[in-house]
């Protein structure tokens, strides 16, 4: 029952936060805190359990199956895994971080503030855990309602329309993955005789050659959208330009996340000759979004801008690697799906941070503030050099392995895409050398890091310096993955 209630303590959480805002604000923060604090524990928990030194490979570590509408064959049915487990430790981690960002950010309807954060958290945890079609189904609509909101109303001058954007971009995809699910409902029904949304049973489901196209490809529509894919990413700027800091850091950490555990948890294995006649495609897209991603991040003059288009080159090389079709460019994609969470994350913090200082986001306002609050700049360091791959931080690791995995089967996609790296450097750089270098000549007197702030960033450095130097627990977890698909981490 540990599964359950990693979601109803979330629900229950944001549904306390919201009335107790009226008495006092600070018991609303202090009951969301809790609430994914709590969570966090017993992710932690179940990691130190069933996952620990010794523990055998494969299968469904923890498995919750209740039944829900039997007359349709769906299931309450939630499962962990080693892949399920790093994501969920990933989002609850970033979870409580977001929650404390916001502690003196978010200032109005507080209460529906914590309400939405926790409800968006519950569904990203739902599809992480669902073992049952329409649950996941269910659960990756939950998410657009609450980041609507979050947008929309904590965002800034633009905010409305870049909601509106996001939403009808995502909601639109999600439907069509809504006809393939049920496509492949009805096609599973039509081999065998049983209404099921089960993932264990539609594996496997005989498909026609074109059927199993079509169906992938509504998938992939909805999973595409949200990573978010080349040429269909211009939401996910817009919106970052908007959103407040603690906003972006659930939206373009652990959002695109549940976008990539999506194809590597579902298209790979329900349908592996459409992937593979499609990978092709695939990775020419991720080439093209890497490299126009980098190209438009140089470009930028807003801080939030800047990095939204860095996620974008960063989740290029998820792509890359889910498409490439090896376990080594695999695991070097989940690698980057955690450090790219975390560094590009603390980046939109760094760039919320900045703003709050000097009232904007726009770099040519800026220069000379490592003279007035050098903390704050060499964290902006920092973070900017993980994003751009420096050895010895977790971005490094993973693009590493995509990047010899990828090379493995397309050579040439490996040699286009290593520019993208280099692509990295100069707009990394040049966010640091326009921010913070240079003389002081707007006479900035700025109050440096807070100790609260201090040590979110300190955490999400000690993180990223322990996935750089022993990535080992990483590749370990994974190894424990699902026995349905053991070549996959091997």
């Amino acid at each position: 029952m540990i599964l359950g209630w990693l979601l109803a303590i979330l629900i229950a959480g944001g549904l306390i936060a919201w009335p107790l805002a009226r008495l006092h604000p600070l018991l609303s923060r202090l009951i969301a805190l809790s609430a994914v604090a709590l969570d966090l524990a017993l992710a932690l928990f179940l990691a130190a359990r069933d996952f620990g030194p010794g523990s055998i490979a494969g299968g469904w570590r923890e498995d919750l199956d209740l039944s829900w509408i039997p007359q349709f064959g769906i299931h309450f049915h939630l499962g962990l895994d080693g892949l399920s487990l790093l994501l969920v430790l990933l989002t609850l981690f970033l979870g409580v971080v977001a929650v404390v960002v916001s502690w003196t950010e978010i200032t109005t309807a507080v209460g529906f503030y914590h309400f939405n954060l926790l409800l968006i958290l519950a569904g990203i945890l739902g599809v992480l855990l669902s073992l049952d079609l329409f649950l996941f189904y269910f659960s990756w609509e939950l998410m657009l309602v609450p980041m609507y909101f979050l947008i929309s109303i904590w965002g800034r001058e633009q905010r409305v329309y870049a909601a509106i954007k996001f939403f009808l971009f995502t909601q639109l995809s999600g439907l069509l993955m809504l006809i393939a699910l049920l496509a492949l409902y009805f096609a599973h029904h039509q081999a065998t005789g049983v209404y099921t949304f089960e993932y264990q049973d539609l594996l496997g489901t005989p498909l026609d050659p074109h059927a199993a196209m079509w169906i992938m490809l509504g998938f992939l529509a909805a999973f595409a959208v949200k990573l978010p894919v080349f040429p269909f990413h211009t939401w996910l700027p817009d919106a970052c330009t908007e959103a407040s800091a603690a906003t972006n850091l659930v939206l373009a950490s652990l959002m695109a996340s549940t976008a990539a555990y999506g194809m590597i948890r579902f298209l790979l294995p329900l349908f592996p000759d459409a992937v593979q006649a499609i990978s092709p495609l695939m990775i020419v897209l991720a080439v093209i979004g890497i490299l126009y991603s980098a190209f438009l991040a140089f470009s930028q003059t807003n801080l939030m801008r800047l990095v939204a288009y860095a996620s974008i080159g960063h989740l290029g090389f998820v792509l890359l690697a889910i498409f490439a079709g090896n376990s080594l460019a695999l695991r070097g994609a989940v690698m980057t799906i955690i450090a790219h969470a975390i560094s590009i994350g603390a980046l939109f913090l760094v760039a919320g941070a900045v703003e709050k200082r000097v009232q904007s986001r726009e770099i040519d306002t800026m220069g000379g503030l490592w003279e007035t609050i050098p903390r704050l700049s060499g964290a902006g360091l920092f973070f900017a050099l993980a994003a751009l791959g420096l050895p010895g931080l977790g971005d490094f690791i993973g693009e590493f392995l995509i990047l010899i995995g990828t090379y493995q089967a397309h050579i040439a996609a490996a040699a286009v895409a290593a520019c993208g790296v280099l692509a990295a450097t100069f707009y990394a750089l040049r966010f640091v050398q326009r921010a913070f270098q240079g003389p002081n000549d707007h006479s900035w007197q700025l109050p440096d890091l807070a100790p609260r702030e201090a040590l979110i960033f300190g955490i999400l450095m000690v993180v990223l310096l322990w996935l750089g130097f022993y990535p080992q627990p990483v590749f370990e977890t994974l190894r424990q993955a699902a026995n349905h698909a053991p070549a996959l981490w091997r």
